[in-house]
């Protein structure tokens, strides 16, 4: 790697710790620090959305998925567009319909469940997003090892796991949710740039264009059905419920001006996804499975490659100075644009629910406690990416657990008259119990399906056995 593209990658960060510097002296409260104020532009919030969703994980995991299985890899993103948008129909009227009716402003997602339920199912709430977080924010992180570990390999990954993860906890740290948000406005459009500007057709220059590229690809890996159902069902049932229980997403609903900017941010965020984000990743992964059958990209013998380092592999073979560290800067962006926000809903948790509040801290406690907060769950999600191995299993694992513990509150609230705080405790504690027994235990599952498919049905058998009990109790009529 030359000097050139070192010392663009080294401004990148520089830049970024410079916002964060930028607005560590600009909160005036707690809801200015985990909701940047609560008036943000739809245009700002969408491209944070999506740099938040896609991030690095689904950036180095869309190439993974491209370098196996081809096009038809894109699908995982097109259940994120169909997430967004069903969300923002029913989802964002809601939220701000139980805005109004709290009568003050929410912060994170456990503040809803408590005016949704009660205390405890808050807290519930606030311990599964702190795990599934903190488990997200390591998969971000070791994203960026594996990138850095195969464009760098002077530099050991451990090494610039620590490096990236100290850049992003302290922007995150000091400059709070506008420091997310308009980091993530610039590292998506560094994104968009280095991957479809760049990367993309210089790969398909050196690759030898359409010639020399298709006879490398089989039918199936050109295909855009070549797809399980079991693999329909598995992206489905992880990624579409978590546009409505991701405390990201949530911290975004929070931080618009209104509800028409939150649906016109979340309608953008779709359609970035798929297929523009969606093609882009998976096209570049299948380019790095031709420049591995071509010898460009070396591979000893009897040696299998890691089909997630296929792709930072081909960026460091094909592009020549200079460009080389604007796609490096761009999937780093991807890393840093999902880390930062993870964090910030992990810290959001903790404070926000787990600190009592008879405590009566001022604002300046507060944003220095979350501050702290921030920086230990950085900490903690470093030495949880130090010792994983494959970044979308630990990335679909930590939404698998959010989702088999939170959803069916949610969608209860969303749809039922009665709302009890028991059958939704009784759902919470054994789906998310059930989805992490499951990931833990590394069992193999009937017909291939992921652990959350049996946690979140065990989620809703139990909500509605608790649920019809309490009905009889209070002698509502079933409704």
């Amino acid at each position: 790697m030359s000097w050139i593209d070192i010392t663009i990658f080294i401004v990148y960060f520089l830049l970024m710790l410079a916002v964060g510097f930028y607005f560590s002296g600009k909160h005036g409260d707690e809801r200015d620090y985990f909701t940047g104020g609560g008036n943000m532009s739809s245009t700002h919030i969408g491209l944070s959305v999506v740099a938040t969703d896609v991030g690095g994980g689904f950036s180095i995991g869309l190439g993974g998925i491209g370098f196996t299985m081809g096009l038809s890899g894109s699908w995982m993103l097109f259940t994120g567009l169909i997430g967004a948008w069903v969300s923002a129909v029913f989802l964002i009227p809601k939220v701000f319909y139980w805005q109004r009716a709290h009568g003050r402003h929410f912060l994170t997602l456990p503040q809803v469940f408590s005016f949704l339920y009660n205390k405890k199912v808050a807290f519930v709430a606030a311990i599964i997003c702190i795990i599934g977080y903190s488990g997200f924010t390591s998969s971000q992180l070791l994203a960026g090892s594996k990138l850095s570990a195969a464009i760098i390999p002077s530099v050991s990954g451990e090494t610039m796991l620590w490096v990236m993860g100290i850049v992003v906890v302290f922007y995150t740290m000091l400059g709070g949710m506008k420091a997310v948000i308009y980091t993530d406005t610039f590292q998506w459009i560094i994104l968009l740039i280095g991957l479809m500007g760049v990367a993309i057709p210089l790969a398909w220059s050196a690759l030898g264009g359409y010639e020399g590229i298709i006879p490398y690809l089989s039918k199936d890996m050109l295909s855009i059905t070549n797809i399980t159902w079991s693999q329909i069902v598995n992206w489905s049932v992880t990624i579409v419920p978590i546009w409505f229980v991701g405390m990201t997403l949530y911290q975004r609903i929070f931080a618009c001006r209104d509800e028409k900017a939150a649906k016109k941010a979340w309608y953008l965020a779709g359609a970035l996804e798929w297929p523009f984000m969606a093609f882009t990743g998976v096209i570049l992964g299948m380019l790095a499975n031709v420049a591995v059958q071509k010898g460009i990209i070396p591979v000893s013998e009897g040696v299998t490659i890691d089909s997630e380092m296929g792709l930072p592999l081909l960026i460091r073979q094909i592009l020549p100075v200079g460009f080389a560290g604007i796609v490096i800067a761009a999937y780093f962006s991807a890393v840093l644009s999902t880390a930062d926000s993870c964090l910030m809903a992990a810290s959001g948790s903790v404070v926000g629910d787990l600190i009592p509040k008879s405590w009566k801290l001022n604002n300046s406690s507060i944003i220095r406690i979350s501050q702290v907060t921030t920086l230990l769950i950085g900490i903690i999600a470093i030495l949880l990416a130090s010792i994983m191995q494959n970044v979308i299993s630990l990335m679909l694992y930590a939404y698998a657990f959010m989702v088999s513990g939170l959803f069916v509150p949610v969608v209860a609230a969303l749809f039922l008259r009665t709302r009890f705080p028991q059958p939704a405790l009784f759902s919470m504690i054994i789906g998310g119990g059930v989805t992490l027994t499951l990931i833990l235990s590394g069992w193999t599952l009937p017909w291939n399906l992921d652990a959350n498919i049996f946690g979140l049905s065990s989620a809703i058998l139990a909500y509605s056995i608790v649920h019809r009990v309490m009905l009889r109790k209070t002698r509502i009529p079933h409704l």
